[in-house]
């Protein structure tokens, strides 16, 4: 398993071996003394979510109130879709920055986003999945988005960009800044550091 750390500190790119045969192939797309050594502690996952998505579809920009937010580690078993992680989180060194990676059953690739940081992706194929492993379960209350159109996020300029209402009467970021809703990049630090224990 390879990780590799995305622009914004802490979110990570797992790449894992695949082992293909005459049968077909094996992978482990999540490994948990991998993600422990890249990350420095171990996710706790509460909750799996799936996806099916016909090319087009946005889900996002969606993040949880910190603490305790919800990290997310996505992989696609099929189709592609881009994955996108922007950093919201005020006082951020890195705030309003964002990383991409386009996820797929060919590199068994995943992201794994901490909580805090935004997460979007675009389904680049009509039947595309992704999967979830999420730290926390759906908390509604503490659930919130922006709308993934009004930030400069790497949407492929080839693909239109289907929303649900929800995301799209989502608040822009300076919106969402100014009635407080952002998480401060204080608190989610605190919250790293108590997770690495």
């Amino acid at each position: 398993m390879q990780a590799r750390e995305l622009k914004i500190p802490g979110a990570f790119e797992f790449t894992p071996s695949v082992f293909p045969d005459e049968r077909g192939l094996f992978v482990a797309p999540f490994q948990g003394a991998a993600f422990e050594e890249a990350v420095g502690h171990p996710l706790r996952v509460a909750q799996t979510n799936h996806s099916e998505s016909r090319r087009g579809v946005v889900r996002g920009l969606h993040y949880a109130d910190v603490p305790p937010g919800q990290a997310k580690y996505v992989h696609c078993p099929r189709g592609r879709f881009l994955d996108v992680v922007f950093d919201l989180r005020v006082g951020s060194p890195t705030f309003g920055a964002c990383d991409a990676v386009e996820l797929s059953p060919d590199l068994f690739n995943a992201v794994y986003v901490p909580e805090g940081l935004g997460h979007a992706l675009m389904s680049l194929e009509d039947g595309t999945i992704a999967s979830y492993l999420c730290s926390e379960g759906f908390n509604p209350k503490a659930e919130r988005g922006l709308d993934p159109l009004s930030v400069d996020l790497p949407w492929p300029a080839d693909v239109e960009p289907v929303l649900s209402p929800k995301d799209a009467a989502a608040p822009t970021l300076e919106e969402a800044r100014d009635a407080g809703l952002l998480p401060s990049y204080d608190e989610c630090q605190a919250w790293y550091a108590r997770l690495r224990g």
